[in-house]
């Protein structure tokens, strides 16, 4: 079940987003009555509004989201939630054609989660890129997930990252604002869209090296890839990124962006929670070619 914070997007491109799968398997499903709005059909061009439960009934042969042992880096953990470092390389959910090795695999072994966001997503009420590190939160029940899902759509969550950039930023701080949607000419890809959404970014220079510069970034928005299209955007994309800033890569382990602090309120307890994570390694061994 996936639920609708914001009006205003097709039905097809917002599940070609949370779904992680093409626009034109998405486009089958509607068409074969697989996915259902509010209990309803409807067609890919329907309009997504604030609060629609979308349902999606698509079989697949061998479709199966099992526990797996997994060594996971749970930094934090309770009845109510779980704080997990991710690696690099782990997929957050599982979805149409990969069901196997992705951190709810691991973490369904580890412990139950809730279930508001059906059986792909379980707990999840977040998610960072496969090749991006670092912290995320998980709902361990339905009560705690509603409270999060709801501080992280009130922009009241705390995310800071880290990123290593192409290129010598000159200003100590600043503040990208451009919204960001569906690029037109690669529906895979997300870009700066004066129809997209909102989205808001603050960055830090931490080191600047001689060709690179070590940021950190807050941000307000949660758009889908928004630090590395909003670093790209200024013209300074992300080190190591495959899919954005066409500039050469140093291996194969994916963008220099680690999700390195992360605060919220404890759903149960009020308290206002707060943790930090070390750059990993292949992070800091990108890093050491510019020193």
């Amino acid at each position: 079940m996936y639920k609708v914070s914001e009006t205003g997007e097709r039905l097809d491109n917002f599940l070609t987003k949370e779904m992680d799968v093409s626009r034109s398997s998405i486009t089958k499903m509607i068409k074969n009555g697989e996915v259902l709005v509010n209990g309803k059909v409807v067609k890919a061009g329907y309009i997504t509004r604030e609060g629609d439960e979308i349902s999606v009934n698509h079989v697949e042969e061998d479709m199966n989201v099992t526990p797996e042992k997994m060594d996971l880096d749970i930094v934090y953990e309770d009845d109510d939630v779980i704080v997990v470092n991710k690696a690099n390389g782990v997929v957050v959910h599982p979805a149409p054609g990969n069901y196997h090795g992705t951190l709810v695999n691991g973490l369904l072994y580890h412990s139950k989660l809730s279930d508001k966001n059906g059986e792909f997503r379980p707990g999840i009420v977040h998610r960072i890129d496969a090749y991006t590190t670092g912290l995320l939160m998980v709902a361990k029940n339905n009560k705690a997930h509603d409270i999060l899902a709801k501080e992280l759509a009130e922009k009241k969550t705390y995310r800071k990252y880290v990123a290593l950039v192409w290129g010598v930023i000159p200003n100590d701080t600043g503040l990208i604002d451009a919204p960001i949607g569906r690029s037109l000419n690669d529906r895979k890809k997300m870009a700066i869209n004066p129809d997209g959404k909102e989205a808001i970014t603050h960055f830090k220079v931490l080191k600047r090296f001689d060709e690179v510069t070590l940021i950190e970034l807050k941000l307000e928005t949660g758009r889908t890839h928004q630090i590395r299209v909003h670093m790209d955007y200024i013209g300074h994309p992300v080190v190591n990124d495959p899919v954005y800033g066409k500039r050469k890569l140093i291996d194969d382990s994916g963008q220099c962006l680690h999700a390195k602090e992360l605060g919220f309120i404890h759903p149960t307890s009020g308290e206002y929670m707060q943790f930090d994570s070390e750059l990993p390694l292949k992070f800091i061994n990108i890093m050491k070619h510019f020193e």
